[in-house]
C-alpha cells in the first residue's frame, strides 16, 4: 500500500467520516447475513479506541434515488451494536442539518450511522455538491469499503477532494495485499481458477493472468464458447457466439496453460427459473449429444482440476464450475471449493474473488479454511483485470 492508512492518522478528538459497505442481504427487516459487517469492525475499534468520533456511510441495495423504508440501514444498526456489545446512533438521513446536528453531538468514541446513501441519486452520479455535503461531517476520511472501490461514487471518490487526509481502513488494506499480492509477487505454482457463465465477463482477467500465471483452469458457462471455438458440439450448452473467434485467439495465445474440462455433466431437461434439472450422465467433453444442456464439470475433470490445485503454491479462484445453484449441478463448484481448503492446508495462498465464489465457498463449508474471501466481487474482478480502481486511486498517497 502506497497509500495512507489508517494507522497513519491522529485520531484523538477528530471527525472520522468513513465509507463502510454494509451492504447486506435483508430478510424480513432483519440482516441475513452479517459478514460485511464484521469485515468493518477492526477498523471501526481502531478509530474509535484511539478517540476518533466515527460517523458511517454505506449504501444498502438500489433504491435509485427514492427512500425505500425496505432499504433502511436501520437493521445494520441493531447487527452493530450486537458485534460490539454497545449502542451506537442513527441518523434518518446521510445529509442536512439534522445530521449536522448528530455529528455536533458526538464524543471522543462514539459512533454514528447514517441512512442509505443511495436515497439520492447523486451518490451514484458522484455528484460534487452532495459529496461536499457529505464532507463537511468529517476531518477525516476513511474509505474501508472494498466493495464500492471500483465505483466513481460521491463517497468513494467525490468526497475525497474536500479532505487533506483520506486513507484506506483495514478491510481495503487486507484486500490490497492479498490481491495485490498474488499479482505481482506469488508464490509458484500460481494457478488461477476461472467460472461463470460468460467469456466477455473474464476476457480482461484472462489476458492480464495469462503471463503471471502457471495455469489457468476454465469451468463454467463460458467452457462452451472454447468448445465451439474448437469445432466441439455443444448442444444446448449456454454460447456467446459473437465470442468464438475471441475464444479462438485465447486458446492460441494461452497454449498449455489453459486447461478445460475433460468431461461435463449434461441433462435433457433444465430450467434455471425453476431451479430444475433432469437425470443427469456423464460424457466425454468431446461427446456432447447435440440435444444436451451440459451443466458442470465431470469427475474426470474434477480429478484433474484438483491434481493442479494440490500442486499449487498461490491459487485464485473467481467462478462457479456449473449451475451451482441447483444441487445436482453443483458437484464441480463445491470440488473446487474444498481442493482449494486442502491446498491451504498444504501451505498454499488461496484467494477467492468474491461474488459467486464466495457464496459458492460459503454453501461448501470451507470459507474459514481459505487464506482470503473478497467481500467485493466486481472490484476483486477488476483489480485482478490490471484495472485502477478509482476508491482507491482517490486516496492520499504517504
Amino acid at each position: 500500500m502506497d497509500k495512507l492508512t489508517v494507522e497513519d492518522l491522529d485520531l484523538k478528538g477528530k471527525r472520522v467520516l468513513m465509507r463502510v459497505d454494509f451492504n447486506v442481504p435483508l430478510e424480513g427487516g432483519r440482516v441475513a447475513n452479517d459478514k460485511r459487517i464484521r469485515a468493518a469492525l477492526p477498523s471501526i475499534k481502531y478509530i474509535t479506541s484511539n478517540g476518533g468520533k466515527l460517523i458511517l456511510m454505506s449504501h444498502l441495495g438500489r433504491p435509485k434515488g427514492q427512500r425505500v423504508p425496505e432499504m433502511s440501514l436501520q437493521p445494520c444498526q441493531t447487527v452493530l451494536n450486537a458485534l460490539l456489545g454497545r449502542k451506537t446512533k442513527f441518523a434518518d438521513d446521510c445529509i442536512g442539518p439534522e445530521v449536522e446536528s448528530a455529528v455536533g453531538s458526538l464524543n471522543e468514541g462514539d459512533i454514528l450511522l447514517l441512512e442509505n446513501l443511495r436515497y439520492y441519486h447523486q451518490e451514484t452520479d458522484n455528484d460534487r455538491e452532495f459529496a461536499a455535503q457529505l464532507a463537511k461531517f468529517g476531518d477525516i476520511y476513511v474509505n474501508d469499503a472494498f466493495g464500492t472501490a471500483h465505483r466513481a461514487h460521491a463517497s468513494t471518490e467525490g468526497v475525497t477532494h474536500y479532505f487533506d487526509q483520506c486513507a484506506a481502513g483495514y478491510l481495503l488494506m487486507k484486500e490490497i495485499d492479498y490481491l495485490g499480492g498474488i499479482l505481482q509477487n506469488p508464490d509458484k505454482p500460481f494457478v488461477a481458477i476461472l467460472g461463470g457463465a460468460k467469456i466477455s465477463g473474464k476476457i480482461d482477467i484472462i489476458s492480464n493472468l495469462l503471463p503471471r500465471v502457471d495455469s489457468i483452469i476454465i469451468g463454467g458457462g463460458m467452457t462452451y464458447t472454447f468448445f465451439k471455438a474448437r469445432g466441439q458440439e455443444i448442444g444446448k450448452s449456454l454460447l456467446e457466439e459473437d465470442k468464438i473467434d475471441l475464444a479462438k485467439e485465447l486458446l492460441a495465445q494461452g497454449g498449455d496453460k489453459l486447461i478445460l474440462p475433460v468431461d461435463c455433466r449434461v441433462s435433457d431437461t433444465f430450467d434455471f427459473e425453476k431451479r430444475q434439472v433432469g437425470p443427469l450422465k456423464v460424457v466425454a467433453a468431446d461427446a456432447i449429444p447435440a440435444d444436451a444442456f451440459s451443466l458442470d464439470i465431470g469427475p474426470k475433470s474434477i480429478e484433474k482440476f484438483q491434481s493442479i490445485i494440490s500442486a499449487a503454491k498461490t491459487a485464485v479462484w473467481n467462478g462457479p464450475m456449473g449451475v451451482f445453484e441447483i444441487e445436482d449441478t453443483a458437484r464441480g463448484t463445491f470440488a473446487i471449493a474444498r481442493a482449494l481448503a486442502d491446498a491451504t492446508a498444504n501451505g498454499a495462498t488461496t484467494v477467492i474473488g468474491g461474488g459467486d465464489s464466495a457464496s459458492a465457498i460459503d454453501r461448501a463449508g470451507v470459507a474459514d479454511k481459505v487464506s482470503h474471501v473478497s467481500t467485493g466481487g466486481g472490484a476483486s474482478l477488476e483489480f485482478m483485470e490490471g484495472k485502477v480502481l478509482p476508491g482507491v486511486a482517490a486516496l492520499t498517497d504517504k
